[in-house]
């Protein structure tokens, strides 16, 4: 007896009424239990193993890829009912333009139809407050694709409660290349205000400061020539310390003369106001808390350039070995369970070490 044929009798065993009835009341058990302990704000699945799941079945590609948006369905109702507030699901990589054109004709073609019924069935949805962002490089997308992408996120963008990333098309890499580059765009124009000029006072002030009791002796020379000892000028301040040592000069500014004969002043800005929170304000998922829980269904143990940046210390990574077509409460009932039990058992951690600090 073939796994296609086992798997029809289960699923027609488990669309019938009793069993429905009945799974629909254990279900609703579970998930009520899981809400009494902490619950994760943000949750990312990489939605892998589709396309094996179709091949072990004996299926089209492409209905294996049907199957994952059905199983992404089942999951969103899981962590909305249990209050998670973000879920970030990586539907397309860039890197998957290299897979065979038909393929990916395929998925553009599906990922059109399941928006269209988010848009038009969205009772899932608006049931939750849910609002659709789409991440990722808009470029690569069709006009058709981006038509449909742009009614999803204005359909749902009044929905406040929680919020579904999908990247689409999307690599960690682009994202991090376009938080630093926007980074630096607006570091650019927002911080040409403030730049310190360069002046020869200060030179003269720096050089004199590091020189100790040379410094000291140059200035009893200046006096003794009748000349006044150099003073930082009025209206500089300490901001000036913390200026760049880069001596790289601005295509039409600093230390030159224009065309029409009029000097510049060299500017150095500060660098050191760029820091990790700087960039991250720039990310995609910018508005989104911190990421707490990471699953990648298929048994492939690694990251696959999804969310790279938002993976931190505080971030407990599950990878399965179910196929994401698979993937259900009984699956993700684990994964929860152990991000609660690790959650108790730092804050019991935590609470000695602060009792320690306050006496």
């Amino acid at each position: 007896m073939s796994d296609l044929y086992l798997s029809r009798i289960r699923n027609w065993f488990l669309s019938s009424p009793p069993a429905e009835w009945a799974i629909r009341g254990l279900r609703e058990t579970l998930i009520g239990a899981l809400k009494q302990g902490p619950v994760p704000r943000h949750v990312a699945f990489v939605m892998d193993g589709n396309r094996r799941y179709a091949r072990s079945h004996k299926i089209e590609t492409i209905e294996g890829h049907h199957l994952g948006f059905e199983a992404l369905a089942r999951v969103l109702e899981i962590c909305y009912k249990c209050g998670v507030e973000v879920v970030t699901v990586y539907a397309f990589s860039i890197e998957n333009f290299n897979r065979p054109k038909y393929e990916v004709d395929g998925l553009m073609q599906l990922a059109k139809v399941k928006l269209e019924q988010l848009i038009q069935h969205g009772e899932l949805l608006e049931r939750y407050g849910a609002s659709v962002r789409v991440l990722g490089e808009r470029d690569l997308l069709s006009d058709d694709v981006l038509e449909v992408i742009d009614r999803a996120v204005s359909t749902t963008k009044n929905n406040k409660k929680c919020i579904l990333n999908i990247c689409f098309p999307y690599t960690s890499r682009e994202e991090m290349t376009t938080a630093i580059r926007s980074t630096v765009e607006e570091y650019s124009k927002s911080s040409a205000p403030k730049r310190t000029p360069f002046s020869q006072t200060r030179i003269t002030q720096k050089i004199m400061s590091k020189q100790g009791d040379r410094s000291g002796k140059m200035d009893s020379d200046n006096t003794s020539l009748g000349q006044e000892p150099s003073h930082t000028p009025p209206g500089s301040d300490d901001n000036e310390d913390s200026m760049s040592s880069t001596t790289t000069l601005y295509p039409d500014s600093p230390g030159r003369t224009s065309k029409d004969g009029s000097n510049h002043v060299t500017i150095y800005p500060n660098v050191e106001n760029i820091t990790t929170e700087t960039i991250d304000k720039h990310m995609y998922t910018a508005d989104c808390p911190p990421l707490d829980i990471f699953v990648r269904t298929s048994g492939v143990e690694r990251l696959s350039d999804f969310m790279l940046w938002q993976c931190h210390q505080d971030t407990q990574m599950f990878f399965l070995k179910c196929f994401w077509p698979e993937f259900d409460l009984r699956h993700f009932l684990p994964v929860l369970l152990e991000w609660q039990w690790r959650q108790k058992k730092k804050a019991m951690e935590e609470g000695p070490r602060q009792r320690v600090k306050t006496a």
